[in-house]
């Protein structure tokens, strides 16, 4: 299949344009929409300081039906007061009038805003009215169109996010699409960066947004770069039920298929998010195991994952594994060092309270490698288990940063 893009789903149409916001050029202003009313659900930031989006879209969302979603990006409408929450509202209201003159009839509140980039700074409402305008009326289904769109939610990121798969249920094909933006401000707890799935799954909405939940905290909520929790962080799937399939009802065989397809369509998004986290030369996944609970096992991995120590050795290829163990150690999970086991790559470097009989200089070489394992057995017996993606840090990170504003 030529197109594995958002638009590849049928009934869906999407765009984007430079209207002005970033002086580069670049496109900054995306739409993505159904051709007819969709089930929807989201997870948003649980930051208290939130984007005025983040407000008017979970109020939008409440209502379960949407049709279309309007993201701007190089202005993140955040700390941006009323006016902010009033600037939101007025692109999905601009959205949905001229929308509803191509024939998709919607309102204001079926549609969803998303903003990206810096904090501070009020929204060029005239560049985004008359951007809104002009996108309405080029948006398309073509492989272009949703290639466009994943190009026009970046920001820092290097390249665009995607994934595709498609489903049987009963006798019909169902399609899922998605595409994401993130590469720093990476350390979601509630979902991810911007995020955007597109299915012509007919679905129940109680069971969508328990699959949207369940992707969200095994996939989203295990991916970091900077453990900065960004303000904006929202994912959204849209089911327009143009697939006709048998509706998906919560506790069905179609409804775990389905769950376990949006889950697998989110852990590759969320593997791109890292492998594309700003300044990253390699791609870092940490396993741990043998923890009392999953929730003891995310406490462990998200201390390594996070530690900065531990992604400077990563990124100079230096086998200081003694940082992974440590790491573990602070997190505030139960850790039992004397039964505990400790591999980079399929390396075992620590084992029951001592150092391994292992080669430095092939850990090392392991660790030169531009996709990096490291697996933590915690020793305390238990089945809890936690996967968590990052990446390394690196003299451009803070490059990148120190200059992100101006």
């Amino acid at each position: 299949m030529d197109n594995q893009s958002v638009t590849a789903v049928k009934g869906f149409l999407a765009g984007a344009m430079h209207c002005g916001i970033k002086q580069s050029g670049k496109p900054d202003l995306a739409m993505l929409v159904s051709r007819v009313p969709a089930t929807a659900a989201a997870v948003f930031t649980t930051n208290k300081v939130v984007g005025a989006p983040v407000v008017v879209g979970r109020e939008h969302i409440r209502g379960g039906r949407i049709s279309a979603c309007i993201i701007n990006s190089g202005c993140a409408n955040v700390c941006t007061g009323k006016q902010g929450v009033l600037d939101a509202r007025e692109m999905c209201q601009r959205s949905a009038e001229v929308l509803t003159s191509r024939g998709m009839v919607m309102q204001g509140r079926n549609v969803l805003p998303f903003s990206t980039g810096v904090i501070g700074h009020f929204l060029p409402m005239e560049k985004i009215r008359q951007g809104i305008d002009d996108l309405a009326l080029h948006i398309g289904d073509s492989a272009e169109h949703g290639d466009a769109f994943a190009h026009g939610i970046l920001t820092t990121d290097l390249k665009i996010k995607t994934a595709f798969t498609q489903i049987k249920s009963g006798r019909r094909m169902i399609t899922l699409a998605g595409c994401c933006k993130g590469s720093g401000m990476i350390a979601p707890n509630m979902a991810t960066m911007l995020a955007y799935v597109a299915t012509d799954a007919a679905i129940s909405p109680s069971a969508l947004r328990a699959a949207v939940r369940d992707s969200a905290d095994s996939t989203f909520n295990c991916v970091t770069v900077d453990q900065h929790t960004s303000t904006s962080d929202t994912f959204a799937v849209l089911a327009n039920g143009m697939a006709e399939n048998p509706r998906i009802e919560p506790g069905t065989q179609s409804c775990r298929t389905f769950s376990r397809a949006l889950e697998e369509l989110c852990d590759s998004l969320a593997r791109q998010i890292a492998a594309d986290g700003e300044g990253a030369t390699k791609l870092v996944t940490v396993h741990v195991l043998g923890a009392s609970t999953d929730t003891d096992a995310r406490r462990a991995a998200m201390a390594i994952a996070n530690s900065p120590l531990v992604k400077t050795a990563i990124h100079g290829g230096d086998p200081n594994w003694g940082r992974f163990v440590s790491a573990a150690g602070y997190s505030g999970a139960k850790m039992n060092p004397d039964k505990a086991q400790c591999q980079v790559g399929k390396i075992t470097v620590f084992r029951n309270g001592r150092p391994a009989d292992a080669s430095l200089a092939e850990v090392q070489s392991v660790m030169q490698r531009s996709a990096v394992d490291i697996t933590l057995n915690l020793g305390v017996g238990g089945k809890g288990t936690c996967r968590v993606y990052t990446c390394d840090l690196s003299r451009e990170y803070i490059a990148i940063n120190a200059d992100y504003h101006t």
